[in-house]
């Protein structure tokens, strides 16, 4: 997919990797939307504001509205709350799979039609190396991006038929707000994921891989799991 003259809306652009996204996107001479529940949080020059929260129908709707001549979607927009699925507050839980995986779907359902009427598309899912690799104190985070992947996967297939390609960006520990207390030398940097990611969107890649964690999790998905200790 050429970048150059598309009309992408990003969920979360007001930070992190949306932020970035968004930045080089305007200079690959995309027209971009940069949604965000605050849209006045979004200030990267040459981005147009977006009011959505992938929460909320209502939203949703009224972006396709506004953003009517979009070609690429961008699902960024998440939520890592740290609660284990087990003794974790079920309304957490809850609210992580509504952000993570129905906040993607719903926005994928009300743009495609919009993609498909300007003749076609992309749609990129921010997901994780959690996707494939599931640790207990993070479980309800990782069960909503692996959750995400499954989307991923089944639109891809469905959207297919209707001009529209689906990319799954898979990330380990990223240089923004959320991995914070992770130390600097286990973390890429957010620009060099957005540079990757555009560029796989362009060349049509269905998962783009963007760190060595993710790239090695990925490959460790056939091995036998092992037993608990005890």
């Amino acid at each position: 997919m050429e970048l150059k003259n598309t009309v992408a809306v990003i969920t979360g652009a007001n930070r992190g990797l949306g932020r970035h996204l968004a930045a080089q996107l305007v200079e690959r001479g995309a027209k971009v939307y940069g949604a965000a529940r605050r849209p006045e949080a979004v200030d990267v020059p040459g981005v147009i504001p977006l009011r959505l929260d992938v929460t909320d129908e209502a939203s949703i709707q009224e972006a396709t509205r506004v953003a009517s001549d979009a070609t690429l979607l961008i699902n960024n927009a998440g939520i890592s709350t740290g609660v284990t699925l087990i003794r974790g507050d079920v309304a957490e839980v809850r609210r992580e799979m509504e952000t993570n995986f129905f906040g993607p779907l719903a926005a994928t359902r009300a743009f495609a039609p919009v993609i498909e009427g300007n003749g076609g598309g992309a749609v990129l899912n921010v997901l994780s190396a959690l996707s494939w690799f599931h640790p207990a104190g993070l479980g309800s985070y990782a069960a909503s991006k692996a959750a995400a992947w499954a989307l991923s996967d089944a639109t891809r297939e469905e959207l297919a038929p209707r001009g529209i390609t689906v990319s799954a960006l898979h990330v380990g520990y990223m240089d923004t707000d959320m991995a914070a207390g992770v130390p600097a030398d286990q973390k890429v940097a957010a620009a060099d994921v957005a540079a990757q990611a555009l560029s796989g969107i362009e060349t049509g890649l269905p998962e783009i891989l963007a760190d060595e964690t993710s790239r090695y999790v990925k490959q460790s998905l056939s091995a036998a799991p092992q037993p608990n200790a005890g």
